[in-house]
């Protein structure tokens, strides 16, 4: 086991404040997407796979993104509903650690997201096989222009298979460098819907 010390003086009773605080900095320093965040995920074959995702909205309920359903991480998550995160912010120094199971927004979340996408982004959704094998450029090319035309003049409407999902984390881990390598890592944990216990951990 990892030798840990109860932290006396945590950095919040809960880690969302902090988190909160963290995130607004990295919006203000982080040029480009500061809410990119590494998604890490178990296929049914216990292998793992990871890949960059877009927080897309967060609260102590969880941390959500958007995604086809039917891709590699979707079908993923369907068979092992746990997830982890990484944000990594260079420009702060920073990192946030996010452990927990998955589960799918509703359905109105879903919906009122999707209708404030960019419409190329809603065409795209509806033309990706995402995660299957593109033979030519221009099979994808043409399958845009067929939403296009179908939903001409017309809204667009989210597809069945794209949605969001909820990360509820029972683990979360904010990590700060300092010199030498000696490093702050708090780490918060919590049973259900119990109260959050926080360690600290040796860098």
């Amino acid at each position: 086991m990892h030798p840990r010390v109860t932290s006396s003086k945590p950095a919040a009773p809960e880690p969302f404040s902090q988190f909160t605080r963290w995130f607004e900095e990295a919006k203000a320093r982080v040029p480009i997407d500061p809410n990119a965040m590494l998604l890490s995920t178990v296929g049914a074959d216990g292998r793992p796979s990871a890949r960059v995702v877009l927080l897309k909205d967060f609260s102590p309920e969880g941390f959500v993104f958007y995604t086809n359903l039917q891709s590699r991480k979707g079908h993923d998550l369907e068979r092992v509903p746990f997830a982890a995160l990484t944000f990594h912010w260079r420009e702060l120094e920073r990192q946030v650690r996010i452990e927990g199971a998955v589960e799918p927004v509703t359905g109105a979340e879903a919906d009122a997201y999707f209708a404030s996408r960019a419409r190329g982004s809603q065409v795209g959704a509806w033309a990706s096989r995402q995660s299957e094998v593109l033979e030519r450029r221009e099979i994808l090319e043409a399958r845009v222009a067929e939403v296009e035309a179908r939903y001409a003049g017309a809204t667009i409407p989210r597809p069945p298979f794209w949605s969001g999902l909820r990360v509820r984390p029972d683990r979360i881990e904010l990590w700060t460098a300092r010199v030498s390598r000696l490093h702050d890592r708090q780490v918060f944990r919590r049973e259900g819907n119990g109260p959050w216990q926080v360690e600290t951990l040796f860098p």
